[in-house]
Protein backbone atom coordinates (compact mmCIF):
# COMPACT_ATOMS: atom_id res chain seq x y z
CA UNK A 1 0.00 0.00 0.00
CA UNK A 2 1.60 3.55 -0.70
CA UNK A 3 1.73 6.57 1.02
CA UNK A 4 -1.32 8.28 -0.04
CA UNK A 5 -3.15 5.02 0.23
CA UNK A 6 -2.60 4.96 3.90
CA UNK A 7 -3.55 8.42 4.24
CA UNK A 8 -7.01 7.64 2.13
CA UNK A 9 -7.86 5.18 4.23
CA UNK A 10 -8.14 7.35 7.59
CA UNK A 11 -9.52 10.52 6.11
CA UNK A 12 -12.64 11.25 6.45
CA UNK A 13 -14.61 12.94 3.73
CA UNK A 14 -16.02 16.20 3.31
CA UNK A 15 -18.99 16.66 1.13
CA UNK A 16 -20.19 19.80 1.74
CA UNK A 17 -23.75 17.94 4.11
CA UNK A 18 -24.29 19.54 7.37
CA UNK A 19 -23.47 16.79 8.91
CA UNK A 20 -19.71 16.75 7.59
CA UNK A 21 -18.04 18.18 11.01
CA UNK A 22 -20.25 15.72 13.12
CA UNK A 23 -17.63 13.37 13.62
CA UNK A 24 -14.71 16.70 14.76
CA UNK A 25 -17.00 17.79 17.30
CA UNK A 26 -17.07 14.95 18.81
CA UNK A 27 -13.06 14.67 18.69
CA UNK A 28 -13.87 18.48 20.24
CA UNK A 29 -15.49 17.10 22.81
CA UNK A 30 -15.64 18.97 26.21
CA UNK A 31 -12.57 20.79 24.77
CA UNK A 32 -12.65 25.22 26.56
CA UNK A 33 -10.56 26.45 23.48
CA UNK A 34 -10.80 25.45 19.80
CA UNK A 35 -8.24 26.64 17.42
CA UNK A 36 -9.02 26.97 14.18
CA UNK A 37 -6.20 27.85 11.36
CA UNK A 38 -5.43 28.46 8.18
CA UNK A 39 -2.71 27.72 5.96
CA UNK A 40 -2.79 31.19 4.35
CA UNK A 41 -4.50 34.74 4.83
CA UNK A 42 -6.22 34.87 2.11
CA UNK A 43 -8.17 31.69 1.16
CA UNK A 44 -11.98 31.64 0.83
CA UNK A 45 -12.33 27.92 1.74
CA UNK A 46 -10.37 28.12 5.19
CA UNK A 47 -12.19 31.21 6.14
CA UNK A 48 -15.92 29.57 5.24
CA UNK A 49 -15.25 26.22 6.50
CA UNK A 50 -13.87 28.15 10.06
CA UNK A 51 -16.96 30.07 9.71
CA UNK A 52 -19.03 26.88 9.18
CA UNK A 53 -17.55 24.98 12.27
CA UNK A 54 -17.72 27.95 14.89
CA UNK A 55 -21.41 27.93 14.45
CA UNK A 56 -21.84 24.19 15.27
CA UNK A 57 -19.46 25.50 18.04
CA UNK A 58 -21.56 28.50 19.40
CA UNK A 59 -24.86 26.58 18.93
CA UNK A 60 -24.24 22.88 20.31
CA UNK A 61 -21.65 22.92 22.66
CA UNK A 62 -21.85 27.15 23.94
CA UNK A 63 -18.92 28.56 22.87
CA UNK A 64 -19.11 32.38 23.12
CA UNK A 65 -15.67 33.70 23.17
CA UNK A 66 -14.15 34.76 18.97
CA UNK A 67 -10.77 36.06 19.50
CA UNK A 68 -8.60 36.63 15.94
CA UNK A 69 -5.68 37.18 14.67
CA UNK A 70 -6.02 41.09 14.64
CA UNK A 71 -6.42 44.63 16.23
CA UNK A 72 -8.45 44.91 19.62
CA UNK A 73 -9.77 48.68 18.96
CA UNK A 74 -10.49 47.16 15.50
CA UNK A 75 -12.11 44.21 16.37
CA UNK A 76 -14.24 46.23 19.40
CA UNK A 77 -16.55 47.89 17.22
CA UNK A 78 -17.65 44.63 15.66
CA UNK A 79 -17.75 43.18 19.02
CA UNK A 80 -20.38 45.94 19.93
CA UNK A 81 -22.40 45.47 16.57
CA UNK A 82 -22.74 41.95 17.32
CA UNK A 83 -23.95 42.36 20.70
CA UNK A 84 -26.57 44.89 19.35
CA UNK A 85 -25.07 48.03 22.18
CA UNK A 86 -23.52 51.08 21.96
CA UNK A 87 -23.41 51.16 18.28
CA UNK A 88 -23.48 53.58 15.30
CA UNK A 89 -23.28 50.85 12.77
CA UNK A 90 -25.89 49.87 10.31
CA UNK A 91 -24.54 46.57 8.96
CA UNK A 92 -21.73 44.16 8.85
CA UNK A 93 -19.78 46.00 6.59
CA UNK A 94 -20.00 49.38 8.47
CA UNK A 95 -18.81 47.64 11.85
CA UNK A 96 -16.25 46.32 9.97
CA UNK A 97 -15.08 49.51 8.39
CA UNK A 98 -12.16 49.97 11.74
CA UNK A 99 -10.09 47.22 9.95
CA UNK A 100 -8.01 49.41 7.39
CA UNK A 101 -4.35 48.87 8.21
CA UNK A 102 -3.04 46.77 5.69
CA UNK A 103 -4.12 43.76 4.93
CA UNK A 104 -7.68 44.85 5.09
CA UNK A 105 -8.35 41.75 3.12
CA UNK A 106 -7.56 39.34 6.05
CA UNK A 107 -11.42 40.73 7.93
CA UNK A 108 -12.95 43.13 5.53
CA UNK A 109 -13.90 40.05 3.01
CA UNK A 110 -17.19 38.47 1.53
CA UNK A 111 -17.13 35.61 4.17
CA UNK A 112 -16.51 37.53 7.58
CA UNK A 113 -19.56 40.40 6.46
CA UNK A 114 -22.07 37.07 6.00
CA UNK A 115 -20.46 35.19 9.48
CA UNK A 116 -20.24 38.85 11.51
CA UNK A 117 -24.32 38.92 10.26
CA UNK A 118 -25.17 35.81 11.33
CA UNK A 119 -23.37 36.45 14.30
CA UNK A 120 -25.42 39.37 15.53
CA UNK A 121 -28.57 37.53 14.47
CA UNK A 122 -27.66 35.14 17.13
CA UNK A 123 -26.97 36.99 20.22
CA UNK A 124 -30.53 39.05 18.99
CA UNK A 125 -32.18 35.57 19.79
CA UNK A 126 -29.56 33.50 22.55
CA UNK A 127 -31.56 32.24 25.17
CA UNK A 128 -31.30 34.75 28.29
CA UNK A 129 -29.61 31.91 30.40
CA UNK A 130 -26.80 31.82 27.94
CA UNK A 131 -23.93 34.13 27.07
CA UNK A 132 -23.99 35.93 23.68
CA UNK A 133 -21.01 35.50 21.80
CA UNK A 134 -18.13 38.29 21.32
CA UNK A 135 -15.48 39.12 18.98
CA UNK A 136 -12.35 40.26 20.08
CA UNK A 137 -8.69 40.99 18.50
CA UNK A 138 -5.90 39.35 20.01
CA UNK A 139 -2.90 41.11 18.37
CA UNK A 140 -1.13 44.07 19.33
CA UNK A 141 -0.23 46.26 16.19
CA UNK A 142 -2.68 48.95 16.90
CA UNK A 143 -0.68 50.98 19.48
CA UNK A 144 -1.40 54.26 18.77
CA UNK A 145 -5.62 53.36 18.51
CA UNK A 146 -5.26 51.58 22.22
CA UNK A 147 -4.17 54.87 23.33
CA UNK A 148 -6.98 57.05 21.67
CA UNK A 149 -9.03 54.24 23.01
CA UNK A 150 -7.68 54.38 26.67
CA UNK A 151 -7.53 58.08 26.50
CA UNK A 152 -12.12 58.65 25.52
CA UNK A 153 -12.22 55.71 28.25
CA UNK A 154 -10.57 58.29 30.84
CA UNK A 155 -12.45 61.33 29.54
CA UNK A 156 -15.76 59.87 30.28
CA UNK A 157 -15.38 58.93 33.94
CA UNK A 158 -12.12 60.83 35.26
CA UNK A 159 -10.71 63.89 33.79
CA UNK A 160 -8.02 63.82 36.11
CA UNK A 161 -6.98 60.70 35.25
CA UNK A 162 -6.72 61.43 31.51
CA UNK A 163 -4.61 64.39 31.69
CA UNK A 164 -2.28 62.25 33.39
CA UNK A 165 -2.76 59.54 30.82
CA UNK A 166 -2.13 62.39 27.96
CA UNK A 167 1.15 63.66 29.76
CA UNK A 168 2.77 59.96 30.11
CA UNK A 169 1.40 58.87 26.37
CA UNK A 170 3.09 62.26 25.13
CA UNK A 171 6.38 60.35 25.33
CA UNK A 172 5.23 58.77 21.71
CA UNK A 173 4.29 62.57 20.37
CA UNK A 174 7.84 62.88 18.83
CA UNK A 175 7.66 60.00 16.22
CA UNK A 176 5.09 59.65 13.21
CA UNK A 177 1.99 57.26 13.39
CA UNK A 178 4.55 54.15 12.53
CA UNK A 179 6.01 52.89 15.70
CA UNK A 180 8.35 51.41 14.19
CA UNK A 181 10.61 54.79 14.00
CA UNK A 182 10.00 54.79 17.57
CA UNK A 183 10.92 51.02 18.57
CA UNK A 184 14.00 52.05 16.14
CA UNK A 185 14.90 55.41 18.21
CA UNK A 186 14.61 53.35 21.31
CA UNK A 187 16.50 51.12 20.74
CA UNK A 188 18.87 52.76 19.15
CA UNK A 189 19.31 54.57 21.97
CA UNK A 190 18.37 57.95 20.63
CA UNK A 191 15.59 58.07 22.96
CA UNK A 192 14.67 57.06 26.53
CA UNK A 193 11.62 54.05 26.02
CA UNK A 194 8.48 55.04 26.78
CA UNK A 195 8.40 51.50 29.08
CA UNK A 196 8.33 53.26 32.90
CA UNK A 197 5.26 55.67 31.05
CA UNK A 198 2.91 52.77 29.73
CA UNK A 199 3.51 50.69 32.72
CA UNK A 200 2.46 53.59 35.56
CA UNK A 201 -0.64 54.52 33.29
CA UNK A 202 -1.93 50.72 33.51
CA UNK A 203 -1.12 50.51 37.23
CA UNK A 204 -2.82 53.14 37.69
CA UNK A 205 -5.89 52.00 35.43
CA UNK A 206 -6.19 48.94 37.99
CA UNK A 207 -5.38 50.81 41.30
CA UNK A 208 -8.65 52.85 40.34
CA UNK A 209 -10.76 50.01 38.56
CA UNK A 210 -12.77 49.90 41.92
CA UNK A 211 -13.96 53.16 41.74
CA UNK A 212 -14.81 52.66 38.43
CA UNK A 213 -16.61 50.04 38.42
CA UNK A 214 -18.80 51.16 41.52
CA UNK A 215 -20.63 53.39 38.65
CA UNK A 216 -23.38 51.88 36.07
CA UNK A 217 -22.67 47.63 37.24
CA UNK A 218 -22.51 45.51 34.07
CA UNK A 219 -21.83 48.30 31.76
CA UNK A 220 -19.30 49.97 33.68
CA UNK A 221 -17.47 46.32 34.15
CA UNK A 222 -17.28 45.56 30.43
CA UNK A 223 -16.22 49.63 29.58
CA UNK A 224 -13.43 49.16 32.31
CA UNK A 225 -12.01 45.70 30.84
CA UNK A 226 -12.00 47.40 27.02
CA UNK A 227 -10.04 50.02 28.39
CA UNK A 228 -7.58 47.96 30.87
CA UNK A 229 -6.87 45.67 27.56
CA UNK A 230 -6.23 48.93 25.23
CA UNK A 231 -3.57 50.13 27.90
CA UNK A 232 -2.19 46.90 28.56
CA UNK A 233 -1.45 46.60 24.77
CA UNK A 234 -0.08 49.89 25.14
CA UNK A 235 2.48 48.36 27.10
CA UNK A 236 3.34 45.53 25.17
CA UNK A 237 3.31 47.38 21.57
CA UNK A 238 6.13 49.52 23.31
CA UNK A 239 8.12 46.35 24.34
CA UNK A 240 7.05 44.42 21.03
CA UNK A 241 8.56 47.65 18.79
CA UNK A 242 11.71 47.66 20.40
CA UNK A 243 12.01 43.85 20.33
CA UNK A 244 11.64 44.21 16.25
CA UNK A 245 15.25 45.44 16.19
CA UNK A 246 16.66 42.41 18.34
CA UNK A 247 15.75 39.67 16.07
CA UNK A 248 12.69 37.98 15.16
CA UNK A 249 11.91 35.31 17.87
CA UNK A 250 12.11 38.58 20.49
CA UNK A 251 9.54 40.21 18.93
CA UNK A 252 7.68 37.07 17.45
CA UNK A 253 7.68 35.61 21.23
CA UNK A 254 5.99 39.03 22.47
CA UNK A 255 3.64 39.02 20.29
CA UNK A 256 2.28 35.26 20.37
CA UNK A 257 2.43 35.43 24.23
CA UNK A 258 0.76 38.49 24.22
CA UNK A 259 -2.37 36.77 22.29
CA UNK A 260 -2.29 33.89 24.62
CA UNK A 261 -2.70 36.56 28.06
CA UNK A 262 -5.21 38.32 25.86
CA UNK A 263 -7.14 34.62 25.66
CA UNK A 264 -6.98 34.28 29.38
CA UNK A 265 -7.63 37.76 30.34
CA UNK A 266 -10.86 37.24 28.08
CA UNK A 267 -11.98 33.81 29.77
CA UNK A 268 -11.42 35.31 33.55
CA UNK A 269 -13.20 38.95 32.60
CA UNK A 270 -16.30 36.67 30.92
CA UNK A 271 -15.96 33.79 33.86
CA UNK A 272 -19.70 33.13 35.81
CA UNK A 273 -21.24 30.47 36.54
CA UNK A 274 -19.97 28.21 33.26
CA UNK A 275 -16.58 28.56 32.41
CA UNK A 276 -16.72 30.49 28.96
CA UNK A 277 -15.43 28.21 26.24
CA UNK A 278 -13.12 30.48 24.05
CA UNK A 279 -12.38 29.65 19.37
CA UNK A 280 -9.52 31.34 17.93
CA UNK A 281 -8.97 32.13 14.42
CA UNK A 282 -5.55 32.90 13.14
CA UNK A 283 -2.72 31.26 11.34
CA UNK A 284 -1.28 27.90 11.02
CA UNK A 285 1.95 28.83 12.11
CA UNK A 286 0.61 30.34 15.44
CA UNK A 287 -1.96 27.66 16.42
CA UNK A 288 0.12 24.76 15.13
CA UNK A 289 2.24 23.94 18.16
CA UNK A 290 5.47 25.39 17.37
CA UNK A 291 7.36 22.03 19.58
CA UNK A 292 6.73 20.44 16.57
CA UNK A 293 8.28 22.83 13.58
CA UNK A 294 11.11 24.74 12.79
CA UNK A 295 10.31 27.58 15.17
CA UNK A 296 11.70 25.57 18.35
CA UNK A 297 15.18 25.72 16.24
CA UNK A 298 15.17 29.32 16.95
CA UNK A 299 13.87 29.83 20.11
CA UNK A 300 9.94 30.88 18.87
CA UNK A 301 7.21 29.43 21.07
CA UNK A 302 3.36 30.51 19.24
CA UNK A 303 -0.36 30.15 20.71
CA UNK A 304 -0.70 26.37 19.98
CA UNK A 305 2.24 25.72 22.06
CA UNK A 306 1.49 28.23 24.76
CA UNK A 307 -2.42 26.85 24.67
CA UNK A 308 -1.44 23.55 25.42
CA UNK A 309 1.11 23.57 28.13
CA UNK A 310 -1.06 26.13 30.09
CA UNK A 311 -4.75 24.19 29.33
CA UNK A 312 -3.41 20.68 28.25
CA UNK A 313 -6.58 18.37 26.65
CA UNK A 314 -8.42 21.17 27.16
CA UNK A 315 -7.12 22.86 24.11
CA UNK A 316 -7.88 21.44 20.43
CA UNK A 317 -5.79 22.66 17.54
CA UNK A 318 -7.19 22.20 13.99
CA UNK A 319 -5.30 22.82 11.04
CA UNK A 320 -6.00 23.65 7.02
CA UNK A 321 -3.93 22.87 3.94
CA UNK A 322 -4.47 22.79 0.29
CA UNK A 323 -2.80 22.05 -2.74
CA UNK A 324 -3.20 24.63 -5.46
CA UNK A 325 -5.52 27.10 -6.76
CA UNK A 326 -5.38 30.92 -5.97
CA UNK A 327 -5.09 33.06 -2.85
CA UNK A 328 -5.62 36.83 -1.98
CA UNK A 329 -1.94 38.18 -1.51
CA UNK A 330 0.55 41.06 -2.07
CA UNK A 331 3.91 40.84 -3.73
CA UNK A 332 5.57 42.80 -0.93
CA UNK A 333 4.09 44.31 2.55
CA UNK A 334 1.68 47.51 1.90
CA UNK A 335 1.30 46.68 -1.43
CA UNK A 336 -2.37 45.91 -3.11
CA UNK A 337 -4.16 43.02 -3.01
CA UNK A 338 -3.53 40.80 -5.96
CA UNK A 339 -5.26 37.26 -7.10
CA UNK A 340 -2.79 34.93 -7.29
CA UNK A 341 -2.13 31.27 -8.55
CA UNK A 342 -0.69 29.17 -5.85
CA UNK A 343 1.58 26.52 -7.72
CA UNK A 344 0.82 22.80 -6.64
CA UNK A 345 2.71 21.80 -3.70
CA UNK A 346 5.92 20.86 -3.56
CA UNK A 347 7.23 16.87 -3.90
CA UNK A 348 7.95 15.45 -0.70
CA UNK A 349 4.88 18.02 1.33
CA UNK A 350 2.06 17.08 3.21
CA UNK A 351 -0.33 19.05 0.81
CA UNK A 352 1.41 17.28 -1.91
CA UNK A 353 0.84 13.84 0.25
CA UNK A 354 -2.86 14.99 0.70
CA UNK A 355 -3.20 15.66 -3.19
CA UNK A 356 -2.40 12.14 -4.09
CA UNK A 357 -5.27 10.34 -2.39
CA UNK A 358 -7.28 11.60 -4.85
CA UNK A 359 -9.73 13.09 -2.05
CA UNK A 360 -10.87 16.33 -3.14
CA UNK A 361 -11.70 17.36 0.69
CA UNK A 362 -11.30 15.42 3.59
CA UNK A 363 -10.38 15.54 7.78
CA UNK A 364 -8.36 13.22 9.08
CA UNK A 365 -7.91 13.02 13.42
CA UNK A 366 -4.27 13.20 14.37
CA UNK A 367 -4.88 12.43 17.32
CA UNK A 368 -6.17 8.96 16.58
CA UNK A 369 -3.84 8.58 13.11
CA UNK A 370 -0.97 10.49 14.60
CA UNK A 371 1.38 7.19 15.29
CA UNK A 372 0.86 6.20 11.83
CA UNK A 373 4.92 6.31 10.10
CA UNK A 374 3.59 8.29 6.85
CA UNK A 375 2.26 10.60 8.46
CA UNK A 376 4.86 11.09 11.79
CA UNK A 377 7.48 11.41 9.38
CA UNK A 378 8.86 14.51 9.17
CA UNK A 379 7.96 16.77 5.90
CA UNK A 380 7.86 20.00 4.45
CA UNK A 381 4.43 21.88 4.98
CA UNK A 382 3.31 25.30 2.84
CA UNK A 383 2.36 28.37 4.78
CA UNK A 384 1.61 31.78 2.87
CA UNK A 385 0.85 35.13 4.78
CA UNK A 386 -0.49 38.26 3.59
CA UNK A 387 2.98 38.54 1.25
CA UNK A 388 3.48 35.18 -1.62
CA UNK A 389 6.25 34.69 -3.44
CA UNK A 390 5.98 32.06 -6.28
CA UNK A 391 9.20 32.89 -7.67
CA UNK A 392 10.56 32.14 -4.45
CA UNK A 393 8.35 28.98 -2.79
CA UNK A 394 10.81 26.79 -1.45
CA UNK A 395 12.57 29.83 0.27
CA UNK A 396 9.80 31.78 1.42
CA UNK A 397 6.67 29.80 2.23
CA UNK A 398 7.65 26.04 3.60
CA UNK A 399 9.23 24.50 6.59
CA UNK A 400 9.42 21.18 8.20
CA UNK A 401 6.94 20.08 10.80
CA UNK A 402 5.70 16.64 12.37
CA UNK A 403 2.04 17.26 11.74
CA UNK A 404 0.81 15.25 14.26
CA UNK A 405 2.44 16.68 17.13
CA UNK A 406 1.47 20.17 15.34
CA UNK A 407 -2.68 19.97 15.48
CA UNK A 408 -5.26 17.63 16.43
CA UNK A 409 -6.65 17.82 13.58
CA UNK A 410 -6.22 18.67 9.90
CA UNK A 411 -8.47 19.69 7.09
CA UNK A 412 -7.36 19.54 3.74
CA UNK A 413 -8.99 21.28 0.72
CA UNK A 414 -6.78 20.43 -2.49
CA UNK A 415 -8.20 22.94 -4.77
CA UNK A 416 -8.53 26.55 -3.18
CA UNK A 417 -9.78 29.95 -4.18
CA UNK A 418 -8.83 33.46 -3.49
CA UNK A 419 -10.88 35.15 -0.48
CA UNK A 420 -13.26 38.11 -2.01
CA UNK A 421 -12.16 41.76 -0.89
CA UNK A 422 -14.85 43.90 0.12
CA UNK A 423 -12.60 46.83 -1.71
CA UNK A 424 -11.90 44.96 -5.41
CA UNK A 425 -9.08 46.88 -7.39
CA UNK A 426 -8.27 46.28 -10.65
CA UNK A 427 -5.39 44.75 -9.98
CA UNK A 428 -7.43 41.81 -7.99
CA UNK A 429 -9.76 41.22 -10.32
CA UNK A 430 -7.44 41.38 -13.47
CA UNK A 431 -4.67 39.47 -11.54
CA UNK A 432 -5.35 35.80 -11.85
CA UNK A 433 -3.03 34.51 -14.28
CA UNK A 434 -2.71 32.22 -16.56
CA UNK A 435 -3.01 28.69 -15.61
CA UNK A 436 0.66 27.92 -17.17
CA UNK A 437 2.31 30.19 -15.32
CA UNK A 438 5.65 30.71 -14.59
CA UNK A 439 5.99 27.93 -17.40
CA UNK A 440 5.48 28.66 -21.27
CA UNK A 441 3.14 25.31 -22.14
Amino acid sequence: MTNAEFVREIAQPLTGDADDYDSLLQLIGDARFVLLGEASHGTHEFYFERAAITKRLVVEKGFSILAIEADWPDSARVHRYVRGAGTADSNANEALSGFRRFPTWMWRNAIVVEFVEWLREFNKSVDPKRAPVGFYGMDLYSLHASIEAVLRYLDKVDPDSARRARLRYSCFDHFSRNPQEYGYAATAGAIESCEDAVVEQLVELQQKATEFLSRDGEVAAEEFFFAEQNARLVKDAEQYYRSMFRGRASSWNLRDRHMVETLENLVAHLNGSRQPKAIVWAHNSHLGDARATEMSHYGEVNVGQLVRERFGSEAVLIGFSTHYGTVTAASDWGAPAERKNVRPALRGSYEDLFHETGLPRFWIDLRGAGQIAVLQQRRIERAIGVIYRPESERLSHYFHARLPEQFDAIIHIDETRAVEPLERTSIWDEGELPETYPFKV
